[in-house]
């Protein structure tokens, strides 16, 4: 591999994650926490279908964690809390 391929990454598969949502209210909450350092970053999606359209409100929080699995956890509470507050507003 050349010296531009390892420096941009080129000729790397890059693996998706399918991750499976956890619905609340009406809403798909996706967590996906982002590995940082040995440590997990708590991140996610908010989707709703609304009028047709897939509306998505994505998050990245500043906390970190020692597991995925806390990730997670942590990620689906505060996107229910998120949700509780501020309903479809999140999409404008």
């Amino acid at each position: 591999m050349g010296f531009f391929s390892k420096l941009f990454g080129l000729g790397k598969e890059t693996k998706v994650v399918e991750t499976e949502p956890v619905e609340y209210e009406g809403y798909l909450i996706y967590p996906e926490p982002i590995a940082e350092g040995g440590q997990f970053r708590i991140a996610g999606r908010i989707c709703k279908q609304i009028d047709g359209e897939i509306k998505t409100h994505t998050f990245i929080r500043s906390d970190l964690l020692a597991s995925k699995q806390d990730a997670e956890s942590f990620m689906l509470s505060k996107a229910k809390m998120f949700i509780d507050q501020n309903g479809d507003s999140m999409f404008r």
